[in-house]
């Protein structure tokens, strides 16, 4: 079987991090969330687009 050392280590690292907070997902979350604010980047979210709202360039009138 193919064997990836680098994605094996990211593996280790994921599974270390989420034991460390006992894999509760909400607790992983705060604290990623803590560390994008201390990072001091800025943080762009991209517009939300509902399926009706998204140009459909295929329709063509008649």
């Amino acid at each position: 079987m193919w064997h990836d050392e680098v994605l094996a280590e990211i593996y280790k690292y994921r599974e270390e991090y989420a034991k460390s907070f006992d894999y509760n997902l909400h607790a992983i979350v705060e604290d990623l969330e803590k560390k994008q604010a201390a990072s001091g980047r800025q943080i762009i979210s991209t517009p939300i687009i509902k399926p009706n709202q998204q140009e459909n360039k295929f329709l063509v009138e008649t």
